[in-house]
C-alpha cells in the first residue's frame, strides 16, 4: 500500500496518533486509504447534492475493506460565471483542481481515489489528476439535471440565454421570459443538454475510468446513488489488482472517447480537455487526430443544443453503452480497451441495445456520415479552429460575409443587443484566447442571443476564445494562434471578407498575404488585462488552445 510509508513502523507513531485524532480506529488505519475527492458546494447547481454521492461512495469503500477519507475540490458554475469577469476563471480552474488533488493525494500518501465531479472543468481537472498521480482511481459524476417543462415543451438553461435574445426582438414578453426563468432549471445536476459537463461525463465511460451509466443516469435518480456505491466498491477491486489510470488511458482509449464524442455531437470544449488529459498520461492527442476520427465516425445523436433531446432521453434510449455498442458493432471503437470494471470495453457494452431509435440512430442511418465536431484550417487559423458542425444549420455550413470585428466579448454583446448586426455578417471576437482573455472565456451570451434573435442561420461567429457546449450555429472557436500572440485573427479589419467552408475544413480571410504582412508590421501586443493574482500567472504559463491550453 502507498499509505504504508505514512502509517507503518515505530517511527510513524506520531502519524498514527494524528490519524487517531480523526477518530480512526487501528483497524481502519490498517486498511487502504481511499481519497474521496468531493467537489460539492452551495454555489453550483450541478454540485449541490454531491454530499449524497460522497456518502454512497464511502459506504461502498467501507463495504469492500477500505477506509474512505474525504477532501474537497473547488468547482465553478459556467452558467453563473458567464458574460462577466468570473468567466476568466473557469478554464483556469481546471489546473487548480488537478494541482490541488495531486497535492492532497501525495501529501497524505493515499492508496486510491474516487473522484466526484459534475460540471465543466471539474471533470477534466480530476481526470488530469488521476492520470498524473497514476494510483487506482475511478470517476463517479453527480449526474445530469432533468430538463424543465414550459408551455408543453422541454427547456433548459440554454433556453434562457436564447430567451434573452428573443425578448430583445420582441418575440417573447418580459412575463414569458420570467416564467421560463422559473422553469428552465428544475433542480440539481449538470445542465441537461449535451453541453460540456455532460459531454465529459459521458466520455469518461469511453475512456474507461467510469462505470457504465456515469454520463446519463439523472442526478435525482436512486440509480445514481447505487452507482456511487458501486464505484466505492470497485475502487477497492482496483487497489487489489493494482489497475491504474495509465493502464486504462491508452491511445486507443482516447480514440474511443473521440469516436463517442463525434457520435454524440459533443461540446467543442472536449478539444481542449482530451489533449490535456492525454498529456498527463504521457500521450499526444492533436487536432489532426480529432479531425481524422471525425471524418470516419458518423453523428448518431441530435441532443440539445444540436437537436430536441436531453440527457434523460439518451439515458432512456440505452445510454452511452448503447451508443458504444452500435459503434463497436461497426468497428468504430476498440472493444479490447481496458476499463475500471477490470474488463474490456466490449464486455461492458455487449448486448446493450438502442431503445429509442429517434434518440440514438444507427450507423446505417446517421444524422451525418461525419462526426459532430470539425477542425478547420486556413490563413485565419494556421494552427486550427473547432466548430460543432452537428449544431450548424445546413445553410451555414458554407458562408462568406463581411467581418464585424470586436476586441472583446463585451464589445460584441453590446453590438448584438444594440441591433447592429445584420444578416450575413461574420462576428469576429478576438483577444479572448487563453493568454489574451486571459482564461479563454466561454461565450454563450453572444451565440445564444444571436440564436434567440433568429439570426443563427444567417450570422457566423469566430473567436480565439471558446464557446459553451450549449452553443449552436456557425460558431467557430479556439482559433489558433490567438490574437494576443499575433495570430492572423489579430490582423482582420472591419469589412474584410471571411470565407467559411466547414465541409472542406476551411477558414480564411480573403485578403492578400501582402496586406496581411503590412498589418502584421504595424501590430503590437496589447497590454495585459490582468496584472496580478492567479490569472496573471496563468496568462504567463498557458499554452495555445491547439495544445489544450495546458500550463507549460
Amino acid at each position: 500500500m502507498n499509505s504504508s510509508k505514512m502509517k507503518n513502523g515505530v517511527e510513524k507513531a506520531p502519524h498514527r496518533s494524528l490519524l487517531k485524532a480523526l477518530g480512526l480506529t487501528d483497524w481502519e488505519i490498517e486498511r487502504p486509504f481511499v481519497g474521496v475527492v468531493n467537489s460539492q458546494n452551495e454555489l453550483v447547481p450541478g454540485h449541490i447534492h454531491l454530499d449524497q454521492i460522497a456518502a454512497a461512495v464511502k459506504a461502498g469503500v467501507r463495504a469492500n475493506g477500505g477506509t474512505p477519507l474525504e477532501f474537497p475540490s473547488i468547482a465553478i458554475c459556467d452558467g453563473i460565471a458567464m458574460n462577466h469577469e468570473g468567466m476568466r476563471y473557469s478554464l483556469a480552474s481546471r489546473e487548480l483542481i488537478a494541482d490541488s488533488t495531486e497535492a492532497m493525494a501525495m501529501a497524505h500518501a493515499l492508496d486510491a481515489l474516487v473522484l466526484i465531479p459534475n460540471c465543466d472543468k471539474v471533470v477534466p481537472g480530476m481526470l488530469m489528476a488521476a492520470a498524473r498521480l497514476n494510483i487506482p482511481a475511478i470517476i463517479i459524476s453527480g449526474g445530469p439535471m432533468l430538463a424543465g417543462r414550459h408551455q408543453g415543451r422541454a427547456v433548459d438553461l440554454n433556453s434562457l440565454f436564447e430567451g434573452v435574445g428573443a425578448y430583445q426582438v420582441n418575440r417573447i414578453t418580459a412575463a414569458e421570459l420570467a416564467e421560463l426563468e422559473e422553469r428552465a432549471c428544475p433542480g440539481c445536476g449538470s445542465c441537461s443538454g449535451m453541453f460540456t459537463a455532460n459531454t465529459m461525463n459521458c466520455l469518461c465511460e469511453a475512456l474507461g475510468l467510469a462505470l457504465p451509466g456515469n454520463g446519463t443516469i439523472p442526478a435525482v435518480a436512486a440509480a445514481r446513488i447505487r452507482l456511487a456505491k458501486q464505484a466505492g466498491w470497485q475502487v477497492m477491486e482496483l487497489v487489489r489488482s493494482n489497475l491504474r489510470p495509465r493502464d486504462i488511458l491508452t491511445q486507443q482509449a482516447f480514440r474511443n472517447a473521440l469516436a463517442l464524442d463525434m457520435a454524440l455531437g459533443g461540446s467543442t470544449n472536449t478539444v481542449l480537455h482530451l489533449p490535456a488529459i492525454a498529456r498527463e498520461a504521457g500521450l499526444t492527442l492533436d487536432l489532426n487526430m480529432v479531425d481524422e476520427v471525425s471524418q470516419g465516425v458518423p453523428n448518431l445523436c441530435k441532443l440539445r443544443p444540436g437537436g430536441p433531446h436531453h440527457i434523460q432521453d439518451l439515458d432512456e434510449a440505452g445510454g452511452i453503452p448503447a451508443v458504444l455498442n452500435e459503434l463497436w458493432q461497426h468497428g468504430l471503437v476498440r472493444g479490447d480497451a481496458l476499463t475500471v470494471t477490470g474488463r474490456p470495453l466490449a464486455e461492458n457494452i455487449q448486448g446493450r441495445q438502442i431503445a429509442r431509435p429517434e434518440v440514438i440512430r444507427t450507423v446505417a442511418d446517421p444524422h451525418s456520415p461525419t462526426g459532430g465536431l470539425a477542425i478547420l484550417w486556413g490563413n485565419l487559423a494556421p494552427d486550427g479552429a473547432v466548430v460543432k458542425q452537428s449544431a450548424v444549420a445546413p445553410e451555414m455550413l458554407a458562408h462568406t460575409g463581411p467581418a464585424r470585428v470586436f476586441n472583446s466579448e463585451d464589445e460584441a454583446c453590446a453590438a448584438i443587443l444594440g441591433r447592429q448586426i445584420r444578416p450575413g455578417d461574420v462576428i469576429v471576437i478576438r483577444y479572448e484566447g487563453p493568454k489574451g482573455g486571459p482564461g479563454m472565456r466561454e461565450m454563450l451570451t453572444p451565440t445564444a442571443t444571436v440564436a434567440g434573435m433568429e439570426l443563427d442561420k444567417e450570422v457566423a461567429l469566430l473567436t480565439d476564445g471558446r464557446f459553451s457546449g450549449a452553443t449552436r450555429g456557425a460558431s467557430i472557436g479556439h482559433i489558433s494562434p490567438e490574437a494576443a500572440e499575433g495570430g492572423p485573427i489579430s490582423l482582420v479589419a472591419e469589412g474584410d471578407t471571411i470565407q467559411i467552408d466547414i465541409p472542406k475544413r476551411q477558414l480564411n480571410v480573403l485578403v492578400s498575404e501582402e496586406l496581411l504582412q503590412q498589418r502584421r508590421q504595424q501590430w503590437a501586443p496589447p497590454e495585459p488585462r490582468v496584472r496580478s493574482g492567479y490569472l496573471a500567472r496563468y496568462a504567463r504559463l498557458v499554452s495555445s488552445a491547439s495544445q489544450g491550453a495546458v500550463l507549460i
